[in-house]
């Protein structure tokens, strides 16, 4: 009687307060309030930058708390040889990814912390198949070695710009950058073949051991896989084992996480709903011996899992977004040659969307702006947007291929006769507010963002600004208004995306579409 007037999150913090104890973790109760420089000494394993501060009645700064394990490993006590297992259900404070405003989110976790062995990680990671098996529906947890990927990415190059990107390109599944990358830099080709495996190696851990073990891995590296192999001798037999899958998109921030790290999704639930990992390299900037290691389960990430029953579809079709105007026919164009046409989208019709149940798809055409937001949000499993949209809004979607279509380029532009002296802040008028700050950012050049949604050309024109920086495909439009490019950001084409979630549930069907649109491209990353 109760269930029925509990909502999904109300009903999981039962459930798992339940399964924690069960398993020995004692629960932890902390504070609301935290004092700022905690997560000031810290701030690059939050989540988010942004903190709620205020003064305390003692003139101390405080925070609401964005983080729990922080908190927990602040007081932590354990004797030498001993740990410590703790659970809670918390409240943090922190920017929303989709709204960015601050919100409240409510969190069930587990961190055990002290002296730890394979047994305790494989019973951590055994917890979170229990805990994902508890919320409900179809789920996938996905796990991967943040030693293997460290190793591998210090081989390739130890100089923190490409660490740091090259991070990005695995996690984003983004072979065709880190093939540019690795190229910048002047990797070698065995080791820039590593990193392509990595980045597209996931599947049943039994598949995924097999394949490293035939990679040329450094001694760090293989450590790292040979733990991943006991892990899932140890695990195997275990309740949800066959939802457990090794995928080394999984990648979180190399300061701190030094093993396993791990995610699991909920099919029809747009984003992670629990996320977790080892990161000793924490515990011990805290001034703690031992090992650490943990989880999360979202719990207002479940609200939006009813969301999703009811606009569920039969799961079969891979739902795609499309930009609207001569970008999205061409890109129609490629999937119809790829095999997956469907006749009445090329009718002039009012319809929105179109189906075609033979080649198991259906698209829906919205502006060229949005195609990422549809994607990252799972109302759409695949999409093609440009590359100027992901990098001004950083949606959390894999990228998986360059399509080769609507290239131009992301340039700063200024009369004919303009010269930046530096004697003053430069005035830049732009819609990519974010890539003109990035940009200036790295020149260490002081600006002024004008923020304009058209007709840019004519800011410099009247005075409102110095330069402009916006896409550039012909130049025509620049040299009619005496205009020309100083400076070219970054080259500008079409990028097929898609929904994390999407892919752990619809992989084959996916990768077949990615294969088969790469099919035609001449440029290619085998992995």
């Amino acid at each position: 009687m109760i269930d029925d007037v509990l909502k999904p999150e109300e009903r999981a913090v039962f459930a798992l307060r339940s399964l924690f104890s069960s398993h020995g973790f004692l629960p932890f109760k902390m504070s609301r309030f935290e004092e700022y420089e905690l997560y000031a000494r810290n701030k690059d394993f939050l989540v988010s930058d942004s903190v709620i501060t205020f003064t305390d009645t003692d003139g101390k700064l405080m925070a609401l708390k964005p983080d729990v394990t922080l908190s927990i490993i602040k007081n932590a006590r354990f004797a030498p040889g001993e740990k410590q297992k703790l659970f809670y259900n918390e409240n943090v404070y922190r920017v929303s990814a989709k709204t960015h405003q601050f919100t409240e989110i409510m969190q069930s976790g587990v961190e055990c912390i002290g002296n730890l062995n394979d047994s305790d990680k494989a019973g951590m990671l055994e917890l979170a198949l229990s805990a994902l098996g508890l919320l409900g529906g179809s789920f996938v947890l996905s796990v991967s070695h943040m030693g293997l990927i460290s190793a591998a990415i210090e081989e390739a190059s130890s100089l923190d710009g490409f660490k740091a990107v090259a991070l990005d390109c695995l996690s984003g599944k983004n072979l065709h950058e880190l093939a540019g990358l690795c190229n910048e830099f002047g990797v070698e080709e065995e080791k820039s073949r590593l990193l392509f495996t990595l980045a597209g190696l996931h599947g049943e851990p039994e598949d995924v051991l097999g394949k490293l073990e035939s990679l040329p891995l450094s001694a760090e590296a293989k450590a790292a896989a040979k733990e991943l192999a006991e892990l899932a001798s140890m695990l195997k037999g275990a309740k949800g084992f066959e939802k457990l899958r090794f995928d080394f998109s999984i990648a979180s921030d190399m300061k701190y996480y030094n093993g396993i790290v791990f995610s699991g999704f909920l099919e029809g639930v747009p984003e992670p709903v629990l996320s977790g990992g080892q990161y000793d390299r924490l515990l011990r900037r805290m001034g703690k011996k031992g090992s650490a290691l943990g989880f999360a389960v979202y719990l207002d990430t479940l609200e939006l899992q009813s969301t999703a029953e009811e606009g569920k579809d039969d799961g079969a079709m891979l739902n795609v977004a499309l930009p609207k105007g001569r970008l999205g026919e061409k890109i129609y164009d490629m999937f119809e040659k790829a095999g997956y046409g469907c006749p009445e989208i090329r009718e002039n019709s009012r319809k929105l969307i179109f189906e075609n149940s033979e080649a198991g798809v259906r698209y829906f055409w919205v502006k060229p702006s949005d195609v990422a937001i549809y994607v990252e949000r799972g109302a759409a499993d695949v999409g093609v947007a440009g590359k100027d949209i992901l990098l001004e809004y950083s949606p959390d979607v894999f990228e998986l291929a360059d399509l080769k279509k609507g290239k131009c380029r992301m340039c700063v532009a200024a009369p004919k006769d303009f010269v930046d002296d530096g004697e003053k802040t430069l005035r830049a008028a732009t819609k990519f507010v974010n890539i003109a700050k990035k940009y200036y950012s790295s020149t260490g050049r002081d600006i002024d963002i004008i923020k304009l949604n058209g007709s840019i050309e004519i800011a410099p024109i009247l005075g409102l600004s110095d330069v402009i920086v916006d896409i550039v495909e012909t130049g025509t439009t620049l040299k009619e208004n005496d205009l020309e490019v100083k400076t070219e950001i970054l080259p500008i084409s079409a990028r097929l995306i898609a929904n994390k979630t999407s892919f752990k549930f619809k992989t084959e069907a996916i990768e077949t579409l990615c294969d088969r649109l790469e099919e035609s491209l001449e440029w290619r990353v085998e992995s």
